[in-house]
């Protein structure tokens, strides 16, 4: 095989590499384009801290600032004399899950969107938000003055409300 023969190959088939490269990054208006899936993709609060969130939601109330409780994007922050507010964004599990692991769960609604109330084992009161099938925020509030107090899950309610406008649709 003589030079000009294998340089015309490798020619070749660099002008192919190159073409098919071309042809699968470009994009033509009006063509459909792969969908990329992966977690952050399927994450619906992908950009929404729950500390950032909490911390501005309990803003000049007298909360400390708010503390990350695990590598999920959970969040309490504690008033002194007074109690915790805790902010969970569960990109995974829905109100099915809350559901079937919670006690005593009460059908409601937060702004018309549906949720599920249950009290919390050690005392206070969880509402988990329906933000999708496979997704949830939840608030929880314990209180200090005792473990089965009912105005934990009025609160609950309260800051489920001013809670939802701000998670996705």
């Amino acid at each position: 095989m003589t030079i000009i023969v294998r340089v015309a190959q490798t020619v070749t088939g660099v002008a192919c590499l190159a073409a098919a490269t071309i042809a699968c990054t470009s994009t033509v208006a009006g063509t459909a384009s792969p969908v990329v899936t992966s977690s952050a993709a399927s994450d619906v609060f992908a950009g929404l801290n729950a500390c950032q969130v909490l911390d501005r939601l309990v803003a000049g109330e007298g909360f400390d600032p708010g503390v990350n409780k695990s590598r999920r994007n959970e969040c309490g922050a504690t008033k002194p004399e007074f109690g915790t507010y805790g902010l969970a964004l569960d990109p995974v599990q829905g109100l099915r899950e809350f559901a079937e692991t919670s006690e005593d769960v009460v059908t409601t609604s937060v702004n018309g969107r549906n949720a599920l109330q249950a009290s919390i084992p050690l005392g206070g009161c969880a509402i988990a938000i329906e933000v999708g099938e496979h997704a949830r925020a939840m608030v929880q509030v314990s209180l200090s003055t005792t473990p089965r107090d009912p105005q934990a899950c009025v609160d609950a309610q309260a800051f489920a409300e001013k809670l939802e406008p701000l998670l996705p649709r």
